[in-house]
């Protein structure tokens, strides 16, 4: 039987992964696409937003979204990537391709090489990798949007076994890449962007394109086919660690949930957020919302104090209306963060907020 292609997706924290690949699951042109999504935390926000993007309504389409939530995915490959690829091995006939989305500290080059085991390589290939850069954070002087989320990530991972500088690992991502996709330029000048492109570019191997991606809206053709086989040609695929000795973790590192069948006012959740922020180390905030006199589901993220919201998909009749949000950060305790949060929520009537579109 044909082997089932896969492309892995990586790139840092905020850069853009998950909006792209719900795109591409909202415009896939009738492929069957399996996606993994190596979430942080308990609450798979990640993975409940790719659930819900319209293309995965039937019960079969949402078994193919697959979260993996034990930690970085290049860590953990034999403990929960191993047995999650058998079993999407035993469903090949249903799936025509997987997309695996790798956390932002993901090295490329030892999930890759575990397409060469025997229990994955008669049945899987690596057909391409495709890194997601932010633009902004590049022509701001730096590699990530906040890179105190990303170091937070990092130590709450206490299945991280690498401690790669940004620097190195970032340069991992771009020497394993079939494709760079850049994210987040309309957030700079057109000079800066050509600017950072053209960096990219000289930085990249040889033959690797940098393209500029809005909204995650690129097309399918262009992330899917490389027919690569990258696991057949890790040589030319340079990384700097393959091993890393173990490290201490920062055990005040935790993430809040929070889960209430209030309702919120966009603005006003947001601004509390911010206030929130500023007064504690939070690190990253995403989740859902239910708004008052709204028929649709808010999805609101933010990243220090950058913070980005959409209504992304009606809610369902029978669905429980209710906020949903995590909050990563320092020795951040739920008692208070819940409070906050609760102090600006609204009190219309489920059926009132029903009402409206």
């Amino acid at each position: 039987m044909h082997k089932i292609p896969v492309t892995v997706v990586t790139g840092f924290l905020g850069a853009g992964k998950t909006t792209l690949i719900r795109h591409l699951l909202q415009n896939n042109q009738g492929r069957r696409i399996a996606v993994m999504v190596n979430e942080f935390g308990e609450v798979g926000i990640d993975g409940d937003l790719l659930r819900t993007c319209q293309v995965c309504d039937e019960e079969e389409d949402a078994s193919n979204i697959l979260e993996l939530t034990n930690g970085c995915l290049c860590c953990t490959v034999q403990e929960e990537f191993l047995p999650t690829m058998q079993t999407l091995l035993q469903r090949r006939d249903q799936i025509d391709c997987i997309v695996i989305e790798t956390s932002g500290l993901a090295l490329p080059k030892p999930l890759i090489q575990a397409f060469r085991w025997p229990e994955i390589r008669t049945g899987a290939t690596v057909d391409g990798v495709v890194t997601v850069v932010d633009c902004e954070a590049i022509a701001s002087g730096t590699l990530v949007g906040d890179l105190d989320a990303l170091e937070a990530q990092r130590q709450a991972d206490d299945s991280l076994d690498h401690e790669t500088p940004i620097e190195e690992l970032f340069e991992d991502q771009l020497a394993c890449a079939d494709l760079v996709l850049l994210t987040k330029g309309d957030c700079v000048d057109s000079h800066s962007q050509q600017r950072v492109k053209n960096w990219l570019q000289q930085t990249l191997p040889s033959g690797v394109k940098v393209l500029p991606c809005h909204g995650g809206q690129v097309s399918s053709d262009l992330l899917l086919g490389f027919n690569a086989a990258v696991e057949e040609h890790l040589d030319t695929r340079p990384s700097h660690h393959d091993h890393e000795a173990d490290h201490e973790h920062d055990e005040t590192i935790n993430a809040v949930q929070i889960r209430v069948d209030q309702t919120f006012d966009p603005t006003v959740l947001i601004a509390q957020l911010q206030q929130l922020v500023q007064s504690h180390e939070i690190f990253r905030i995403k989740g859902f919302v239910a708004v008052p006199n709204k028929s649709m589901r808010l999805v609101i993220h933010g990243v220090g104090q950058r913070f980005d919201s959409f209504y992304d998909r009606p809610w369902q009749p029978q669905e429980p209306r209710h906020t949903q949000l995590v909050l990563i950060g320092e020795d951040l305790q739920q008692a208070e963060i819940e409070s906050a949060v609760l102090a600006v929520a609204t009190h219309e009537s489920h059926s009132a907020a029903m009402a409206a579109p």
